[in-house]
């Protein structure tokens, strides 16, 4: 496991870095997550998030993702879940336009210990559906591999329930089908991201870091720069 890990760690950097004719942005996110166990084998996942557009200027998309998530052990279990995306365009000499995506989703989530660090690798499928100028919705598919490094800093760094911890964590997508409607090619994005926080009991922590999103569009490559607030809660 830990060669596997250093292998995708190490392919989602090089994806990262291989742009060129880049334009670069600078954008906030804030992002909350919630994790709810019902019983030991099922709970509910949410995560809502809003984003600013280049320069902190304006409201830039609001998403909004539930899931139902079924407990397969201890360390793994399977998400099958729903997006809504509302990108908001604000064009000089042209009326504010709303385009609307939705999507499915499945995802699947195995964590570890490599001794104190809590290890989180995720892969998730997405079924696009999005609102273009043509009449019908664009269909596509995408892979994710989201990996995440938690390192406590303070309190019981091997049973770590409270204190400060750092994180570090790289998510890379591909296009899996249809690629020709987003930007004709396998890699879409990548996104690094490192980041402190506090964790105040199990059931919450509260994050501020720096993220890195690589894009590879149709026309125009884009390395956003973002600073990002997040609040995750585990009921």
């Amino acid at each position: 496991m830990k060669h596997l890990t250093a292998i995708f760690f190490t392919l989602c950097i090089f994806c990262s870095t291989g742009f060129s004719q880049t334009v670069s942005q600078n954008s906030g996110w804030l992002f909350l997550l919630n994790s709810t166990k019902f019983n030991n084998k099922w709970g509910m996942h949410l995560d809502v998030q809003l984003r600013s557009r280049d320069n902190w200027e304006n409201v830039g998309s609001f998403l909004f993702r539930p899931g139902v998530t079924y407990y397969i052990s201890s360390n793994t279990n399977a998400t099958l879940g729903y997006l809504l995306t509302n990108t908001y365009l604000h064009l000089d000499g042209a009326a504010d336009d709303i385009r609307t995506e939705h999507r499915i989703w499945e995802q699947y989530i195995l964590t570890h210990k490599i001794k104190s660090i809590n290890v989180s690798h995720r892969f998730r499928l997405e079924q696009r559906f999005q609102e273009t100028t043509a009449p019908d919705p664009v269909f596509s598919q995408r892979l994710r591999y989201f990996i995440r490094f938690l390192v406590p800093l303070t309190g019981d760094k091997k049973n770590f329930s409270e204190g400060v911890f750092a994180a570090v964590q790289n998510e890379t997508f591909f296009n899996v089908q249809n690629k020709e409607k987003i930007n004709n090619s396998l890699f879409d994005q990548n996104r690094v991201y490192l980041a402190g926080g506090y964790r105040f009991s199990k059931k919450m922590d509260l994050e501020a870091g720096y993220m890195n999103q690589s894009v590879n569009g149709a026309n125009n490559n884009t390395s956003n720069h973002i600073i990002q607030l997040a609040v995750y809660t585990r009921f």
